[in-house]
């Protein structure tokens, strides 16, 4: 049994991302791009039927399903969270389409809306998980840096790659940026150098292969595939889908360079019956810039050990011959939370509606969608395209 092709994405609406939150709150946010995103999609309100919601680390989330459902008034007869941390979004285009395909519900409100300055991350910080806080914690493995760094070094360490290479991943983004009216960094391009003379963080990332925390929100509306050809824009189809999991800590993964987006890849590779090669584009998640590097690797975009050279011989700009993060990724765009995430779905839905304006990917008909959650533990990859 397969969900390729049963349901499409017909709708999206996103927030420019804003480093200060100023009065705004979470629901508020959320509030405002499902209006916009049920509105882009042709639909009413009254239409929605389903629901599914990220975590929003600047407000209290516990039932937020509900909460969210209460404060739009929805009554969906299919609502959950889905909780993979970045990887959530790509996670609800698929959980969407199978509600959808099983007969639950007909129009699902996918959303996510999150604020920086008055989280109560920062004033509360949460418990560890119980291994990290005995295993990690105590050798200065705290939250999701020094994970990342540790990658980073593995990788250069059993395959050369250079912090040159790595830094052209964030410069190519920022052209992308340069053309996104919404990304938060996006008035004027950097070099290799800015990239690798910006300030150390944890060797070997600089500040900036690193996201920068922010408020802001994304939502699209997926729908069957039946009734989205009657919607105002062109349906964008899920082809093909994938997760995996198995550990929380990096220090617990089997690899530190070889990554679960291989499996969750090879399953959404194989239920569209694609290839890589195939792919118009990819909009693979970028916390780091290393995480692109793995994420290409594992996808099978190149071999594994060759994501440096890969990145380095390849222009990953919109206009390039191997698109990448069209909308500046989050290293560019900014990371709104769980939103930082929703805009690699929204990015790739907007490219293959034909959306993209002064960065659209020509000819675009298929595109690759990754999402991460943790450091590397929770992946979701997906195939979008159009019929």
């Amino acid at each position: 049994m397969s969900i390729k092709g049963k349901a499409a994405v017909i709708g999206f609406a996103e927030t420019k991302p804003q480093k200060s939150s100023g009065d705004r709150t979470a629901l508020g946010i959320i509030g405002e791009v499902a209006r916009d995103a049920i509105a882009d999609a042709g639909l009413e309100k009254k239409d929605i039927d389903g629901l599914l919601t990220g975590i929003a680390f600047g407000d209290f989330s516990v039932l937020w399903p509900s909460v969210v459902a209460e404060y739009l008034r929805l009554q969906p007869r299919y609502f959950n969270q889905v909780e993979l941390g970045g990887a959530s979004p790509a996670g609800m285009v698929w959980r969407a389409a199978a509600a959808i395909d099983a007969g639950m519900c007909h129009n699902v409100l996918c959303v996510v809306g999150d604020t920086w300055g008055n989280r109560m991350l920062a004033l509360k910080p949460p418990p560890f998980p119980r291994m990290d806080a005995e295993f990690d914690a105590p050798y200065g493995l705290i939250a999701a840096n020094p994970g990342y760094a540790l990658i980073a070094q593995r990788h250069m360490h059993e395959f050369g790659t250079t912090p040159q290479q790595m830094a052209k991943v964030a410069v190519d983004q920022r052209k992308n940026a340069c053309k996104n009216p919404a990304a938060m960094f996006g008035t004027k391009e950097i070099t290799i150098d800015d990239v690798l003379n910006s300030r150390m963080i944890v060797d070997p990332l600089h500040l900036l292969e690193i996201v920068s925390p922010c408020s802001g929100g994304g939502a699209f509306i997926v729908t069957s595939a039946e009734r989205a050809k009657q919607g105002p824009h062109r349906p964008v189809y899920l082809l093909g889908a994938g997760e995996a999991g198995g550990h929380c800590g990096i220090t617990r993964a089997p690899s530190l360079t070889t990554s679960l987006v291989k499996p969750a890849a090879e399953a959404a590779f194989a239920m569209a019956g694609a290839t890589p090669k195939e792919m118009d584009f990819v909009q693979p998640y970028d916390c780091y810039t290393i995480t692109v590097l793995v994420t290409l690797e594992d996808a099978g975009f190149c071999k594994k050990g060759e994501g440096g050279r890969f990145v380095e011989e390849h222009d990953l700009s919109y206009k390039g011959d191997f698109p990448s993060n069209t909308h500046g990724g989050q290293l560019s765009y900014g990371q709104p939370g769980l939103a930082g995430g929703m805009s690699h779905v929204i990015e790739g839905v907007r490219q293959l509606m034909g959306r993209g304006e002064g960065r659209q990917v020509q000819d675009a008909t298929i595109g690759y969608v990754n999402g991460n959650g943790g450091i590397m533990s929770e992946q979701c990859s997906l195939i979008l395209g159009i019929q």
